[in-house]
């Protein structure tokens, strides 16, 4: 027998397979991303390698793009020692340390093809070895600029959900509620909003994942200028209808949250997603207002106030 009511039939297929959850993982990572560990790709894949060169944070971009610089000249510094450091004019170390610094710093003005003169290549091995150099010092750097506007251009949201969903009094019921803001300047338009729910069900003998969707009160706005809340009616026709917390947990419930908007400022169109889990839904409980006029009648939106919520009594 079901645990929910199926009201609402849903035919799409979301991706997550069918299989139930166990020990209460999420199908869905609080940041938008599937959770799942990927085993038995190849270790190295240079379409995937540019993908996560794009994709990870702006200090492990930068630490890799220094070690890799680092590695480099290190790397030309010992072959010019290795040719010899008699054939490098104005190098005039006599340590093996100040020899090897000598050839680690000519390398990095050749790769970067400054050439500063006070060091310079003889003899014709050694020539070979900075122009080849000086050829790579260009590859690596439009290749290094190239993965810096493919990161600057990539199109990216700042839209922060708050971190708890509440459910609060909502017209003469109830609404499972979480809302929403946008974290840049810039304007975000046609916003669509989509709201699923996961469980674990017990179909033909069977336990399985099934996803339902959540109607929402207003799935569609023209901008988003303030933050907006998202209202799920928890009417008869809802699946959570006279469920408790309790239920949700033995359920393992979990709530998508899906939103496509048009960023105006680089004409792209954006997603982003979360989910909450039965942990995060907070009862008894209402969202406090994020925006005020000041004393000229202008409104302001207070961002600290994303999360903040108050007791409500809910019929």
């Amino acid at each position: 027998m079901a645990f929910f009511k199926r009201k609402v039939q849903f035919n799409d297929d979301l991706g997550f397979g069918s299989s139930p959850v166990i020990k209460n993982q999420r199908v869905l990572n609080t940041d938008g991303t599937p959770n799942i560990e990927r085993t038995g790709l190849p270790w190295f894949k240079f379409d995937d390698t540019y993908t996560r060169l794009v994709t990870m944070s702006w200090p492990r971009f930068f630490f890799i793009i220094l070690i890799v610089y680092l590695v480099v000249n290190t790397i030309f510094a010992v072959a010019y020692n290795i040719v010899g450091i008699e054939n490098l004019n104005g190098a005039k170390g006599t340590t093996l340390r100040d020899q090897f610094f000598d050839a680690f710093f000519f390398s990095a003005q050749t790769i970067s093809t400054v050439g500063y003169g006070h060091i310079s290549p003889q003899g014709f091995i050694t020539s070979i070895l900075a122009a080849f150099e000086s050829m790579l010092g260009l590859l690596a750097f439009a290749l290094a600029t190239g993965l810096l506007y493919g990161r600057f251009s990539r199109p990216t949201s700042r839209v922060s959900f708050s971190k708890k969903m509440v459910i609060a009094p909502y017209q003469n019921h109830k609404g499972l509620m979480c809302r929403l803001v946008n974290m840049r300047k810039n304007s975000l338009i046609d916003v669509v909003v989509q709201m699923f729910m996961t469980f674990n069900e017990t179909v033909d003998g069977k336990l399985k994942r099934s996803f339902y969707p959540l109607a929402l009160e207003r799935s569609k706005i023209s901008v988003l200028s303030l933050n907006w809340t998202l209202v799920h009616p928890i009417t008869e026709d809802s699946p959570m209808f006279e469920k408790t917390l309790d239920e949700l947990k033995v359920a393992e419930v979990e709530i998508f949250v899906i939103l496509r908007a048009f960023d105006d400022t680089f004409a792209q169109t954006i997603h982003t997603r979360t989910s909450y889990q039965d942990e995060d839904i907070q009862a008894n409980a209402k969202f406090e207002i994020m925006h005020y006029h000041n004393e000229e009648g202008k409104t302001v939106l207070d961002f600290s106030k994303l999360n903040d919520t108050q007791t409500a009594v809910v019929d």
